[in-house]
């Protein structure tokens, strides 16, 4: 069976090429040249994957991307001709998964598809929901659950904590996590993650003392699991 890819760009001739390569590359394609119809066309096709245009007529990327993820962990790739480092990022937090400035090789595209559908593939074999003493990290909702109340917290950060919970008491280094939880070369520094930390610890602090986000200075980071409190 053919997988789905949803492009939502409002250029027809990036459009075509998109749906021509995709396409050959084994998708069956469904363009979308508005943002505001873009969200009941995910309802409708059911996409495996996403192409998401920021500048759009009716609603923008970023929006769409964060509708999205309130929902569905389905690979979106931003595709945009903004290039700044603000805009990558602000895409990324709110959800992405890659981020591929215009104009682009469309063989360079392909190859960032196939990563993002990969590792979506490979997430989707494991379990997604992680317990811990008043914390429950639900990835397949996107929920976290902090004392048994639910706290609006943005995807990349729900990623990050996943994926150090996932192994707790392992030392991730900076550069570790930005390629296993961004999942590509990322384009900026490491300060991103020091970043998400901070955030995650304002979410965090002081929930429990059987387990707390540390800092091991000159290395990184690690969910440190004080007590075999795994649930």
């Amino acid at each position: 069976m053919s997988k789905r890819a949803l492009v939502v760009e409002d250029d027809a001739n990036i459009a075509e090429l998109l749906r021509l390569y995709l396409g050959r590359d084994g998708f069956e394609v469904m363009l979308v040249p508005d943002g505001g119809k873009a969200e009941d066309s995910f309802e409708l096709f059911t996409p495996d994957l996403v192409l998401l245009d920021i500048m759009l007529p009716g609603k923008d990327g970023w929006q769409i991307c964060r509708d999205i993820r309130k929902k569905s962990a389905v690979p979106i790739i931003m595709l945009t001709a903004k290039g700044e480092t603000a805009d990558k990022v602000s895409g990324l937090e709110m959800g992405a998964d890659d981020y591929v400035t215009k104009p682009f090789e469309v063989r360079e595209l392909l190859a960032r598809i196939h990563a993002v559908m990969r590792r979506s593939e490979g997430e989707g074999q494991v379990e997604k929901k992680l317990s811990y003493d008043k914390l429950v990290i639900n990835l397949d909702s996107y929920e976290l659950i902090v004392d048994g109340k639910k706290i609006d917290t943005p995807p990349k950060e729900m990623e990050l904590l996943f994926h150090l919970a996932s192994s707790p008491n392992r030392v991730f280094t900076r550069n570790q996590l930005l390629d296993e939880v961004w999942g590509f070369d990322y384009f900026g520094d490491s300060r991103t993650v020091d970043v998400h930390i901070k955030r995650l610890r304002e979410k965090l602090e002081g929930v429990s003392d059987k387990w707390s986000l540390k800092t091991v200075w000159g290395v990184g980071y690690k969910f440190e699991l004080l007590a075999d409190d795994a649930g």
